[in-house]
């Protein structure tokens, strides 16, 4: 069986190095919360949600509306979002609108964003240079 080329060779540990990241690395909740935030993420529709309300502020019915789904469907949605603290609401009248809570929540999907249309331009390069 061939060795794998992507493992060390010999065991060996960067006791410095080592020390000096785990001074960095964040506690176990804090860990917890980041992977819950990303789950949500991986859900298509939370994912549309958060691009659509990068873009504007939008009650639940136009939410519904953009994304062909139904207010409850939504609306379940937008909690586990809030919940999440990734989105926030406010009532005018008797009207909810939603929007981002923060920055935060806005630089993440444009960074998901931008390394998911870096990878399709690196890919597409590779297919055309392959063709030429």
């Amino acid at each position: 069986m061939p060795k794998a080329k992507d493992v060390c060779e010999i065991v060996y540990v960067n006791e410095v190095q080592v020390k000096r990241v785990q001074k960095q690395m964040p506690d176990l909740a804090t860990v917890n919360q980041v992977t819950e935030i990303f789950a949500s993420l991986s859900d298509p529709t939370r994912a549309r949600v958060l691009f659509a309300l990068s873009k504007a502020e939008l009650c639940v019915c136009d939410l519904a509306s953009l994304l062909r789904m139904s207010i409850s469907a939504v609306s379940h949605q937008l909690r586990v979002l809030r919940h999440l603290g990734l989105v926030k609401y406010r009532k005018d009248g008797r009207m909810a609108y939603y929007s981002l809570d923060d920055e935060h929540a806005s630089a993440l999907l444009n960074q998901a964003l931008e390394h998911v249309t870096h990878e399709h331009a690196i890919l597409a390069r590779r297919v055309h240079t392959v063709r030429a």
